[in-house]
């Protein structure tokens, strides 16, 4: 039996029951070894489903509130292959998460969408993203949603260095390269900096206000205006 299917039925022996189900029975039901059950409820649980019990007494989900997956087979292609790039181009912490909304969602999948994941032809990797990149990335998702000022050092394409305070705004990838799109006080105005020329980053513990005009989403419109304007000109 596919791991998918597997705990697809596990949740679904452990649904609304008022009475605990031993580990035993489970692995006797889905024909398993009582550490695979182990396993299984220990990774569904870190996953975000409400199981309740503990070894040597048994488990159940008290409460049928897992919401229905009605997806079709292109929206779960979508979200399996956003998900792959998220695990191959992002810190080891987002593509932990990554993967636990993809184990949350196949275990409520139907018997006949597990296949999906596994037969899916697309795939991203990251090997050019190296450790100091992710650490970046991390470091930079916490500043940006905390609005903390950043004291960076970078390598401009030069190889000149400059030291600065940005207010990270928000972090785009595009041209295979995350760009961190922040507000920088040395020059009063947007600057674009990519993640793999930052030397450094300090957190300077203060904060900054985001504005509707100080804003990752007003720097991109900003951007398609001018590139609308040069293809008009």
């Amino acid at each position: 039996m596919h791991k998918s299917e597997r705990l697809f039925q596990l949740v679904n022996l452990l649904k609304g029951r008022k009475v605990a189900v031993t580990a035993k029975q489970l692995a006797e039901r889905l024909d398993v070894s009582e550490r695979t059950i182990y396993r299984d409820i220990q990774n569904l649980q870190t996953s975000g489903v409400p199981i309740e019990g503990e070894a040597g007494i048994g488990y159940l989900i008290s409460e049928c509130d897992l919401p229905p997956m009605m997806f079709s087979v292109q929206e779960l292609q979508a979200l399996l292959i956003g998900s792959r790039m998220l695990e191959a181009f992002s810190d080891p912490e987002q593509a932990q998460y990554a993967q636990s909304a993809i184990t949350k969602i196949e275990a409520v999948l139907p018997t006949k969408m597990k296949q999906i994941n596994d037969d899916l032809p697309y795939y991203a990797l990251g090997y050019r993203h190296d450790d100091r990149c992710q650490a970046h990335n991390k470091m930079l998702r916490g500043a940006i949603e905390n609005k903390n000022h950043l004291l960076m050092t970078y390598q401009d394409v030069k190889g000149d260095v400059s030291e600065r305070t940005i207010e990270p705004l928000g972090l785009v990838y595009w041209g295979g390269k995350w760009t961190v799109i922040s507000f920088c006080l040395l020059r009063n105005a947007y600057r674009e900096f990519r993640l793999d020329r930052i030397v450094s980053l300090i957190s300077l513990h203060t904060h900054f206000e985001q504005e509707d005009e100080k804003s990752v989403l007003h720097y991109i419109e900003l951007v398609k205006s001018a590139a609308c304007d040069n293809k008009n000109n």
